[in-house]
């Protein structure tokens, strides 16, 4: 039997790998993006045998991408895709094309494109002045300004739900989605452990559960959101709900946080940048770096590595500025 045989399409052979890819344990969320990417490009190549394709075929698409592409995101940005992401659908092709050749034989058209390359951006994070003026916009709304009265602001209802979700990930740094999957039972208040289930469920990249802490801080604000919640006793019930009753998702956690960045006139606030606020705060603090991989769930220790070259240049700059022997001009 020819097991490269030409009838087989380019959505079957989709279908077939996130299959395979699924059955081979990868995370939901590596799943939904090879599946989103391959997608698109079957949208904009349209169904043929793989038999057909060339290494032409993805590069005329990646060249797309960068050029032509306008990607619609939620909070109204029309810059263009990133090299990083154009670097995943690179990646995306090399896995589905790496495993069609391994199956079916097929020869792969993406050995032969090179990477593309991209800069890594400096990792942003939050000063305490920025964490200040976010949690004042957790309780505030805008001031408002009429004909007929003085300026006046009025205290949002979801106050409490939004500075517990700032300080949670601030003394977490949880992801997004580690965020939205926790239930009331997940947190324990009285010791301030969080419990990051294994699995899907759990949000967990790799699906690799691990237990977090909160601060006294943090802890007292996550209980007074609950406190006023009628579902705040139910260990069942999502920890953080949107004002429909429904549990959080990465995209809505998004917009909120870019929103309350917004209000607080912010620059670049997304839940991941408080992340990397807690690591370089944890290592500046006298946390050690293999303490913050178990606490970050990484894999290895490269970016751990990163937040602490940064914390050290951090220290650096702070003694070239403070140092007493300099300012004493001795």
């Amino acid at each position: 039997m020819n097991r490269s045989s030409p009838g087989l399409s380019i959505a079957k052979s989709i279908d077939g790998f996130l299959k395979f890819k699924t059955a081979e344990g990868l995370s939901q969320r590596t799943i939904a993006s090879y599946e989103y990417m391959l997608n698109h490009w079957l949208k904009y190549i349209g169904d043929r045998s793989v038999s057909e394709i060339q290494a032409s075929d993805l590069t005329g698409y990646m060249a797309w991408l960068r050029t032509e592409y306008k990607p619609v995101r939620f909070n109204g940005s029309k810059e263009p895709l990133s090299a990083k992401s154009i670097r995943n659908v690179w990646v995306t092709f090399r896995s589905f094309f790496g495993w069609l050749h391994v199956e079916f034989k097929y020869t792969n058209p993406a050995i032969e494109i090179t990477a593309p390359k991209f800069q890594t951006h400096p990792v942003e994070t939050f000063t305490k002045e920025d964490v200040e003026k976010i949690l004042k916009a957790c309780v505030f709304s805008r001031e408002s300004q009429t004909e007929e009265r003085k300026k006046f602001v009025m205290r949002r209802p979801s106050a409490n739900r939004d500075q517990a979700i700032v300080l949670m990930l601030l003394d977490t740094g949880l992801r997004a989605t580690e965020l939205c999957s926790l239930t009331i039972n997940d947190v324990d208040l009285k010791t301030g452990k969080v419990t990051i289930r294994h699995g899907v469920i759990g949000g967990a990249k790799g699906g690799k559960g691990r237990t977090v802490y909160l601060g006294k801080v943090a802890r007292k604000a996550v209980w007074r959101y609950l406190v006023g919640r009628e579902d705040g006793d139910d260990p069942r019930a999502p920890l953080f709900i949107s004002q429909a009753d429904r549990p959080f998702n990465k995209d809505s956690l998004r917009v909120l946080i870019n929103r309350l960045g917004s209000r607080a006139e912010v620059k670049k606030t997304y839940p991941h940048k408080f992340r990397h606020t807690f690591a370089i705060t944890y290592l500046r603090s006298g946390g050690d770096v293999f303490t913050l991989q178990s606490l970050l769930g990484h894999g290895s220790l490269d970016m751990v590595r990163h937040y602490a070259q940064i914390a050290d240049m951090d220290v650096e700059q702070a003694h070239r500025k403070a140092s007493p022997a300099d300012n004493m001009r001795l």
